[in-house]
């Protein structure tokens, strides 16, 4: 564990898990406040850029492939978001080419996976509609670029990715929620994505910048969902609530509300902070930062007013 005493955002930083054929490079990084700050968890499973060079020779179109299934740079705007705000964060390294952290590790399209499989294994992994999508827990395809991979996976390499990958992310996602809300009453996990442009950003049916989702209400307290769309109404931003996106995997995993443990899905047009040709940081970022922290301020009140008439009502 390092130390990371820049700026007033005073942290400790925490490494975990390995990516299969990168030497022991880290799957993820976690930022923790030496003082918990706020109730908030912001996790990034979806903007890894650590790609070793075995992945990426295996891939048919790297250079198209792996931008696409990225939440491009999504972390940075996380990043600024942690240190306005003193949020814990917890940023993944590893591809989702590699391995996708919003996926369940049953979810998976064993046509892409080599060697015999038995009867008790095919029906215990029976493959889910995402992965039949071509994006399950491993990525198959992508719409207009067909199949990702020049060949089937081995079962060692999928069951190694899920051992030093998503069982370590998932484990210490759950142990930070569950610290936030044995220190503070309750807790909330902000699950941060990035979209591509839903539409056009003007006139009649303007497509949002923002999609907000819970589970449709499974995951997350509805208190803080009215506060999430009330917010960023406020802020004049165009919001949706679970549509397109109802969130995946990590808020079905981690969204216990019963529990005092809320998830939320936060999904941010990537025109918003991205150049126009959607690949780097553009002008928009600060801005879109700056939205953010003040959308995790409001929640971060909210959770710990609500843990407070919680504590109130059991007394």
């Amino acid at each position: 564990m390092q130390s990371d005493q820049s700026g007033p955002y005073d942290s400790q930083l925490q490494t975990g898990g390995a990516i299969p054929g990168a030497d022991e490079q880290p799957a993820f990084v976690l930022r923790k406040p030496r003082h918990s700050a706020i109730p908030v968890l912001i996790a990034v499973p979806h903007a890894g850029r650590d790609y070793p060079a075995c992945l990426l020779g295996r891939m048919r179109h790297p250079a198209e492939a792996a931008p696409r299934l990225e939440d491009r740079y999504i972390d940075l705007v996380a990043q600024r978001v942690a240190k306005a705000t003193g949020a814990s964060l917890l940023v993944a390294n590893a591809p989702r080419a590699m391995i996708d952290l919003n996926r369940s590790p049953d979810d998976v399209d064993w046509e892409m996976v080599s060697g015999p499989r038995s009867a008790i294994v095919r029906a215990r992994f029976a493959a889910g509609r995402r992965s039949r999508s071509g994006l399950g827990l491993v990525p198959r395809r992508l719409p207009g670029l067909g199949e990702l991979w020049r060949q089937k996976l081995r079962p060692a390499e999928l069951s190694e990715r899920i051992e030093q990958v998503h069982t370590p992310y998932h484990a210490t996602l759950s142990h930070m929620l569950e610290a936030l809300r044995d220190r503070w009453g309750a807790a909330l996990l902000l699950d941060m994505h990035s979209m591509p442009p839903l539409g056009p950003k003007t006139g009649i049916g303007a497509a949002a910048d923002f999609v907000v989702g819970d589970r449709f209400g499974a995951s997350c307290s509805g208190s803080l969902v009215t506060a999430a769309l009330d917010h960023l109404e406020v802020q004049g931003k165009l919001a949706t609530h679970n549509r397109p996106y109802a969130g995946g995997f990590v808020l079905d995993r981690h969204g216990a509300p019963a529990r005092g443990l809320s998830a939320m899905q936060l999904e941010v047009c990537r025109a918003t902070y991205l150049d126009s040709h959607l690949r780097e940081p553009g002008e928009g970022l600060d801005a879109v930062a700056e939205v953010v922290a003040g959308l995790v301020r409001r929640l971060a009140d909210e959770v710990a007013s609500g843990a407070r008439g919680f504590a109130q009502a059991a007394e």
